[in-house]
């Protein structure tokens, strides 16, 4: 079941039931696309008719922030529960270290992607993560990334290039790549990396990383405040269709 929030439909799903349907697209020969989008990335969406159409055809859409969950409470059928687009790569890498599964980094700084392989394959042990490259590249390089993907034939490829720049990069290059899942998993690779921290646990079992962020980082204050004028226009988009 789909809960359309400004356009944009999320899976009405569980963290648990995404897990279960990441493993079906893994048995699959065709590539499925997972987004992770906030509010932020909701909001642009309201601008970019490429994202989206991207954000609609996405196999699989889970709501990567409290806002997200908050303003689907407007809708006849709200949205269980925040799927964090991090805790969802975690917990595919703990079933997948046990399967003869592959996996694909690309994105970040240089160096970052090469930290979270080391990293991610000593708390997985097992996990076989069978290339990675970094986000910043240029057509050339593109071209060679696309067809060292080729080649290996990951089962799951993670991009972390930031919105909207991740999900239209898949999107473009969805048919050439033989994966099962193409993941835009934003700043996640640097979490892998322990290059970002997240939030203490607390935080975000009250859907607080947002402020957690906004502490460490009081610049982010220009992007924060898009959360309420994400659901002021939730509000004034539910009193327009009465």
């Amino acid at each position: 079941m789909k809960v359309d929030v400004l356009g944009v439909p999320f899976d009405n799903t569980t963290r648990k039931d995404a897990l279960r349907q990441l493993l079906n697209f893994l048995t699959e020969d065709h590539n499925h696309l997972l987004i992770t989008p906030n509010p932020e990335i909701v909001m642009e969406a309201q601008e970019d008719e490429e994202l989206m159409k991207i954000l609609n055809e996405a196999e699989l859409v889970v709501p990567d922030g409290i806002g997200v969950v908050l303003a689907s409470k407007f809708e006849k059928n709200s949205i269980k529960e925040r799927v964090p687009g991090c805790d969802l790569m975690f917990d595919l890498f703990e079933v997948m270290k046990d399967m003869e599964k592959s996996v694909y980094i690309l994105g970040g700084a240089p160096g970052v992607a090469e930290k979270a392989k080391r990293r991610m394959g000593e708390k997985y042990r097992n996990l076989n993560i069978i290339g990675v490259h970094h986000g910043y590249f240029n057509e050339q390089e593109e071209e060679k990334i696309i067809n060292e993907i080729k080649q290996l034939k990951p089962d799951l490829l993670m991009v972390g290039l930031g919105c909207p720049r991740q999900e239209k990069w898949i999107y473009k290059n969805k048919h050439k790549l033989p994966v099962k899942v193409s993941a835009g998993i934003g700043g996640t690779i640097d979490i892998m990396a322990g290059t970002a921290k997240r939030a203490p646990i607390i935080f975000q079992k009250m859907g607080l990383e947002w402020l957690h962020r906004l502490l460490a980082q009081p610049t982010r204050i220009r992007r924060i405040i898009k959360l309420p004028l994400f659901l002021l226009t939730v509000l004034k988009n539910k009193i327009n269709r009465k």
